[in-house]
């Protein structure tokens, strides 16, 4: 059976609207769906969220899928760079991800932001390792996100050989951004089955 991993960004959840769209369209086509809660999204940690999906994602194989949204499609890149290099799967749509944050914007979410962007934008991603796991990536970006610098696009395209999608005004692809579904990550991801 296929199954589909969504994980959430930071101070995200579960029940945000896009990733209930998103499960509920994928649960449709009879596929399982998990969207963890992961631990403390307020305040997300490396050395958190990498074990949690260890213990939370199950056996992975080539019908395994990744859907992540911001700071989850980092969580998604360290989790796959741990893997055993034997393990396979079907593929990964990452929204809004990212590599570098938008310094101004961070600043002035204040200094605990800072604090907790610093360790994800500061330990290095193997991106080599992810690449053999599968080499199925889409990356989707929004022309307005305030958050992510939008030359990390061509990070995602050079490192993963990523398809490159770039939406209109869909800021961070957030809920207050007026997001509560998303038919590119779901098409993009029926289309790599």
């Amino acid at each position: 059976m296929t199954k589909v991993i969504i994980v959430h960004g930071w101070a995200g959840s579960p029940k945000e609207a896009m990733h209930a769209w998103m499960k509920a369209e994928l649960e449709k086509k009879g596929f399982e769906v998990i969207v963890p809660k992961m631990p403390n999204s307020e305040s997300p940690k490396i050395e958190k969220w990498i074990p949690f999906l260890q213990k939370n994602v199950g056996k992975l194989d080539e019908d395994t899928y990744f859907i992540g949204h911001s700071i989850g499609c980092q969580a998604i890149m360290r989790f796959l760079q741990e893997l055993d290099s034997k393990t396979k799967i079907g593929g990964v749509v990452f929204i809004a991800p990212w590599m570098h944050l938008d310094e101004n914007t961070i600043k002035e979410e204040g200094e605990e932001s800072v604090k907790i962007v610093k360790p994800w934008v500061e330990t290095p991603i193997d991106f080599s390792k992810i690449k053999t796991h599968t080499n199925e990536f889409l990356c989707i970006f929004s022309n307005n996100d305030p958050y992510v610098p939008f030359n990390d696009s061509e990070i995602f395209k050079e490192k993963l050989g990523a398809k490159i999608v770039v939406e209109r005004n869909k800021g961070h692809f957030t809920e207050e951004d007026g997001i509560k579904e998303n038919k590119t990550a779901v098409d993009g991801l029926l289309n790599m089955m």
